[in-house]
């Protein structure tokens, strides 16, 4: 058995990556309010303790995707100009891979505790649906953002919009639950929380690196050679 894994995980790191750089700078945020920031004293007290420089990062999920995101990290410019401080929970990985990653394997409390900005990249089973609620996010510091790219399922999106239309924390969901949501719904227009329609997956000419990958994990096969990308059977129950 093998299947497209790295392919879609790839654009799903790169949407995270620019969603961590974006909440450093309060981008989506501000450029909600910008014409406010016309006035000099406004864009002042506003954006000049934005930065990016030593965030605390917490990657919920040692998946393919949140390797993806820890390998970008690490790349030197990125590590060169934001000295990030990496965190990682998932009780399934192991501390030295973690480590080698450039990051530290901590427990879901202590990560939630110490993050600047939290990026969840689990899967959608039994065990993590609703893994992050009101408790959860209670944990989170002042000023905390949250990013969601895995699953909607696996937030208390209640908890969470209680958190945000408080101004306590904000958010970049790319997914929800249900998705798309009712036109009614509360987090539409929630100042602290953006949404995108589920775009962080492959799409347009990532498809055709998708299928790419597909015909070449066949020729192997019929070339008799290893698939690149094997499902290990004894771990499919919690694989995405």
């Amino acid at each position: 058995m093998t299947n497209n894994v790295t392919e879609n995980a790839d654009p799903v790191a790169q949407y995270t990556l620019a969603a961590l750089l974006w909440s450093g700078k309060r981008v989506p945020w501000l450029a909600r309010g910008a014409r406010d920031l016309l006035d000099p004293q406004t864009r002042a007290d506003g954006v000049l303790e934005l930065s990016n420089w030593h965030r605390r990062i917490g990657i919920i999920g040692f998946s393919r995707v949140g390797r993806a995101v820890l390998e970008a990290l690490a790349q030197p410019f990125l590590r060169r100009t934001m000295a990030p401080r990496l965190l990682v929970a998932d009780p399934y990985a192991d501390a030295a891979r973690v480590a080698e990653a450039g990051a530290e394997l901590v427990g879901l409390d202590e990560l939630l505790g110490r993050s600047d900005v939290v990026s969840l990249h689990a899967p959608n089973t039994p065990e993590t649906r609703g893994m992050i609620g009101a408790r959860e996010f209670s944990l989170m510091p002042d000023g905390a953002t949250f990013i969601n790219t895995a699953r909607g399922a696996l937030v208390d999106h209640d908890a969470l919009l209680a958190e945000c239309s408080s101004g306590r924390l904000s958010a970049i969901l790319d997914v929800t639950d249900p998705e798309p949501l009712p036109a009614d719904s509360p987090l539409l227009n929630c100042p602290g929380i953006v949404i995108t329609p589920h775009v962080a997956g492959s799409l347009g000419t990532e498809i055709d690196r998708m299928a790419d990958g597909a015909l070449d994990e066949l020729e192997r096969l019929v070339a008799g050679r290893p698939p690149r990308e094997p499902v290990p059977l004894a771990e499919l129950a919690r694989l995405a």
